[in-house]
């Protein structure tokens, strides 16, 4: 047995099996490439779900960790840090909102967005107390928690997992028609993913941010956008609400915020939503740590120049371009937004599982998603020739 057959036998045996990982074990990363315990290289083509977006030991955010151990990791909220408030005002002026309530993980962010949403409607919109309603929508992935999986349209996240807390509306994704008949009086929020990630990569029709935003301010909603994978670059905008000029009234941001060195989960939104938080209403023990602030005061600067998401763009047309080469006789569709992208595999094609295996075993680490979707989302400091050979890669293992 070698190295990884081990380790592998470790997790297999005192792990839980929650996951089901591609058969390789990592142990290195530089860039847009990992290394796994034998030394093979890998190109990597899910940066953590978009935590990694900007390449693995990025060397501004390793050195502000870095300053940062050496410091102060870890005070509680019980006390005030000098990395805390300089982070929220500057990811508050990244977003254009007043102030910002810092996590961990993105499920934590929008679990704290339900409880802010909820209590805005008892104490400001005037929704008799016990009846807050959210809208949500089919095939939305917001997290794992009890509470999230109960408005989950995906039966092997919720099944097994009730009783499940009331007060949520799905409808369809990017039917307005829907959106609208579902909003009533007791209505507080309308929670959406501008593109939604684990449904595998899909914008809604071209117009409907906009379409959700009147919605929301004709009937008194507040307009929640899920941005913890789609927001801080990925798109090729700071936010994918940009893409039409949208402003939710509050953006829930994670995974790159972190830098992919700490977790890092934050709400942002103006003052008349966040301050139903009153002192001991809300809070965590690690959420805003000094070491998770410094971090993501780096991604925020890093990401207030906007080459960023100017990269992710061009990138992205160049991902586009090279994927319209795949064989189409066993590819049924492809969806690019930034430097992201899915890839439907033909009903006689391979499974997304065989296809995300067999690049493995050629050097290509990607993930699918409902059984015949490949997932694309490469770290911002890929290169073209890199892009290049991730697509034969990926054409070859479409062809077995």
């Amino acid at each position: 047995m070698n190295r990884s057959s081990d380790l592998t036998a470790l997790e297999e045996h005192y792990g839980a099996h929650n996951y089901h990982p591609l058969p390789v074990v990592l142990a290195e990363g530089d860039g847009a490439w990992v290394t796994d315990a034998e030394g093979r290289r890998y190109l990597d083509w899910l940066a953590a779900y978009s935590a990694v977006n900007f390449g693995h030991g990025h060397p501004r955010l390793v050195a502000a960790a870095h300053a940062q151990l050496d410091r102060l990791t870890l005070a509680s909220r019980a006390f005030r840090t000098d990395q805390l408030g300089p982070f929220c005002a500057e990811l508050a002026e990244l977003c254009g909102k007043d102030a910002v309530l810092p996590m961990n993980t993105g499920a934590e962010a929008v679990e704290t967005a339900i409880k802010a949403a909820r209590k805005w409607g008892y104490t400001r919109k005037g929704v008799a107390e016990g009846r807050a309603r959210i809208v949500v929508f089919d095939g939305n992935f917001h997290g794992r928690t009890t509470t999230i999986v109960g408005f989950s349209s995906d039966p092997v996240a919720r099944d097994g997992f009730g009783p499940f807390a009331p007060g949520f509306d799905s409808v369809p994704y990017g039917d307005i028609e829907a959106l609208t008949a579902a909003i009533g009086p007791d209505t507080v929020a309308v929670l959406i993913e501008p593109v939604q990630g684990e449904a595998g990569v899909i914008a809604p029709p071209e117009g409907y941010l906009r379409a959700v935003r009147e919605a929301c301010d004709a009937n008194g909603v507040l307009m929640i956008a899920d941005e913890i994978q789609s927001g801080l670059g990925r798109t090729g905008h700071t936010f994918a609400c940009d893409r039409e000029d949208v402003v939710p009234d509050v953006y829930l941001l994670g995974k790159a915020l972190g830098g992919g060195i700490v977790p890092v989960s934050a709400v942002a939104a103006d003052r008349e939503v966040m301050d139903v938080f009153t002192p001991g209403s809300h809070g965590s023990t690690f959420g805003g740590n000094p070491l998770a602030a410094a971090v993501g005061r780096e991604v925020v600067a890093m990401l207030a120049t906007g080459e960023w998401q100017d990269r992710a763009l061009e990138l992205g047309a160049h991902l586009e371009n090279a994927l319209a080469g795949l064989d189409r006789s066993k590819v049924e569709a492809i969806r690019v937004v930034g430097l992201w992208a899915g890839v439907d595999l033909a009903e006689d094609a391979p499974t997304a599982r065989e296809v995300c295996e067999r690049a493995a075993r050629l050097g290509l680490l990607c993930k699918e998603t409902h059984h015949k979707t490949v997932r694309i989302a490469p770290p911002l400091v890929i290169e073209p020739v890199e892009i290049d050979k991730g697509v034969a890669i990926l054409a070859e293992a479409i062809a077995g």
